[in-house]
């Protein structure tokens, strides 16, 4: 269980990143982080994996604080940040001389990362583009089977196939006893993989649930009638009509979340988020 109570954080001393910030997920949970820049989701990542230390409140995952940085904390966790420099040295290299930090590391979960990513073992991790350094480094990160996996905007970089690919590696990773956080701006890059999202302001969280209650309580959908559109919850124009959201009713069947009409419905409206009990 990864909980956050009343997390405050500032880069400065006159203004805070994240103020009086709480947040629970369990465990088998693959959460979509969402939020506008500079709303703190980078920020916040940094402190759950304990490189930066809330000026306020308690950061608490299975018992370990984060910033205290016990082994038994940092060999069950991997964060995949949205930039980053890697060695000159090739793949087999680096996942030789890193993976022993990691004793639930997987070969044979590597060498299937690696062919769903295609990504060659000898490649030189030093010269390759940011989208293929980023997939070597998430096959690594995968391969070491954490219980908690965090990945700030993972698809940045990607072309469409390796974003195809990004959401079967993740897919076939997941299992009960595991968390992934994925910090994101490329809502359709990940909104077929998430089963639980949060969105978050530089004042909290402004929703978080899973996609499964969210779809139970709300109802997503194109129309161009003029009625269901002045009558809906939220209507953000379209060419033909408009994506809006609707109550759950027995007559409206159940839709798939539109991520992107969701965060405007949690930006806009928060007292119906409120009201539907999506926030807790």
């Amino acid at each position: 269980m990864l909980t956050l109570t009343d997390i405050s954080f500032g880069y400065s001393k006159r203004r805070d990143v994240i103020r009086n910030f709480s947040l629970r997920l369990a465990p088998g949970t693959v959460c979509g982080l969402l939020g506008k820049n500079g709303s703190g989701k980078t920020t916040l990542l940094y402190m759950i994996c304990g490189l930066l230390k809330p000026r306020t409140g308690v950061i608490d995952y299975n018992g370990h604080i984060p910033f205290d940085r016990q082994v038994s904390f940092l060999n069950d966790i991997m964060i995949v940040p949205e930039e980053f420099d890697m060695p000159k040295v090739t793949l087999e290299e680096y996942v030789a001389t890193n993976s022993i930090f990691y004793p639930k590391f997987n070969r044979g979960h590597l060498e299937r990362m690696t062919t769903i990513l295609d990504i060659a073992p000898d490649i030189n991790l030093g010269q390759c583009s940011m989208g293929q350094k980023k997939k070597a480094f998430l096959a690594f990160a995968l391969a070491c089977n954490t219980s908690l996996l965090l990945l700030d905007e993972p698809t940045n970089g990607l072309d469409i196939s390796s974003k195809r690919t990004f959401r079967k590696a993740v897919t076939a990773s997941m299992t009960d006893d595991k968390t992934f956080i994925i910090s994101t701006h490329q809502v359709h890059d990940v909104d077929a993989i998430l089963d639980h999202v949060t969105i978050i302001d530089k004042e909290g969280v402004l929703l978080n649930e899973s996609i499964g209650n969210i779809a139970e309580k709300l109802r997503f959908n194109f129309t161009n009638d003029t009625s269901r559109i002045s009558n809906s919850l939220l209507a953000i124009d379209a060419p033909g009509g408009a994506n809006i959201i609707e109550y759950a009713t027995p007559e409206n069947s159940e839709t798939s979340v539109n991520l992107e009409s969701l965060f405007e419905l949690a930006e806009s409206r928060p007292e119906i988020v409120a009201r539907l009990g999506l926030n807790s």
